[in-house]
């Protein structure tokens, strides 16, 4: 469904649920838009996480 509603292929939005291949710009926008998530607070988030794993390191 959710693929459907993005406009993209099952397949593709498989690939990206188990990190088989990273998502275009224009398949996080779609994916995103369909789930009424703010993609800013997603990307906000993994700069944080990127972050905290670098100062484990």
């Amino acid at each position: 469904m959710l693929a459907q509603k993005a406009g993209l292929s099952r397949q593709t939005v498989s690939y990206v649920e188990q990190e088989v291949q990273n998502p275009t710009l224009d398949t996080l926008l779609r994916i995103t838009s369909v789930l009424e998530v703010d993609l800013e607070k997603i990307l906000a988030q993994a700069r944080k996480a990127a972050r905290k794993r670098e100062a484990s390191v």
